[in-house]
């Protein structure tokens, strides 16, 4: 636990108080340490952040666009497909149950670069994983990179905010780091160039492959339908990238206790199961906090997931070497007692 204590940088305002509460800062200090940690002329150690919504920006003129010169009913339903089932569902594939979880394992890297590059190129995979660890490890607690109890501000300015690993890591704990991240094929700073650079990734070589991606999609999509199919596939986008900043408030419950009987299994905090992210993303949150490591977290009969989908189809190919897939734990613990239970309630 030490390690993902200390493994991310903390706030200005602290994770927890004297007394070992969660600190709730107001959002005047939520916007503050955002604009303090994007600036990168006082700390260039602030890239990374930087980096990540500057990709936002740049995402804005294609969706003016979108909305002004291009939106029809066709481009309409290219963006929504696009931006909530491709991009969601590629979110839950790469960055949640590859990156962190390491829930399947890719046959060569060949796949695993196919996978990583299957949608447009925004959120950066050490942002990610590697805060999305101490999440699990604290879920709802103080210290929570997102924890939804500090309010919607809190979790969406998270990727600035809370989730960049710490500037100040010891030798042994970046290289801590360095095997969270190493299944992902990012390539990795030294410890004298993080030491510089103050993250895993090497700048060059990130901006590099985010240029050569969206050179890529946007190729793609223009032969497909023009300037209008490829702005509004970008504009969809960057509203995906604005989007999934609030999916933890609300996979929370907007830190309220609103779990159902017979849908939320996992008591251990606040994560609920939510029709929509699942059936678009294959995001059953409360089965994921249950079972994170599944490379399937939808369980029951109604709960589509396309991720898992993907993944199979993956193995099929022989693209996939291994996952793990816990459908039928979870069913033995929580769906079969309860039938059993009803069934003899039914003969008494």
């Amino acid at each position: 636990m030490a390690f993902l204590d200390n493994v991310l940088q903390p706030p200005a305002y602290g994770w927890k108080d004297e007394n070992g509460s969660l600190v709730r800062p107001s959002k005047a200090e939520i916007l503050r340490e955002f604009f303090s940690r994007l600036n990168v002329f006082r700390d260039r150690k602030n890239w990374l952040p930087f980096f990540s919504w500057l990709k936002v920006l740049c995402l804005i003129p294609f969706f003016v666009l979108f909305v002004f010169k291009f939106l029809n009913p066709y481009t309409f339903v290219a963006a929504f497909v696009y931006s909530m089932i491709i991009m969601g569902t590629h979110g839950t594939i790469w960055h949640h149950r590859y990156c962190t979880h390491g829930a399947y394992r890719f046959k060569n890297a060949f796949w695993r670069f196919i996978t990583q590059n299957l949608t447009l190129n925004i959120i950066p995979e050490e942002i990610y994983a590697i805060s999305h660890h101490v999440h699990h490890s604290k879920s709802d607690q103080p210290g929570d990179p997102y924890n939804a109890q500090a309010g919607f501000w809190y979790c969406f300015l998270a990727d600035v905010n809370h989730q960049p690993i710490a500037k100040d890591l010891t030798e042994l704990d970046y290289r801590r780091v360095q095997r969270l991240m190493a299944h992902t094929g990012v390539k990795a700073n030294t410890y004298r160039q993080y030491q510089y650079w103050g993250s895993y990734a090497k700048p060059l070589r990130s901006v590099l492959s985010w240029l050569l991606n969206w050179a890529f999609w946007y190729t793609v999509f223009y032969l497909i339908g023009g300037n209008m199919l490829a702005c509004s596939l970008f504009a969809a986008a960057g509203f995906w990238a604005v989007g999934v900043r609030t999916f933890n408030y609300d996979g929370h419950g907007h830190g309220k206790d609103k779990q159902r009987e017979g849908i939320d299994y996992n008591r251990n905090d606040k994560s609920i199961n939510q029709l929509w992210p699942g059936l678009v993303a294959g995001e059953w949150h409360n089965n994921h906090h249950l079972y994170p490591k599944s490379a399937r977290s939808g369980f029951k009969a109604y709960q589509l997931d396309m991720a898992w989908l993907y993944i199979r189809m993956m193995h099929r190919l022989g693209a996939v070497n291994e996952y793990r897939d816990d459908k039928q734990t979870f069913l033995a613990k929580y769906v079969k007692p309860c039938q059993f239970a009803i069934a003899d309630n039914e003969t008494a």
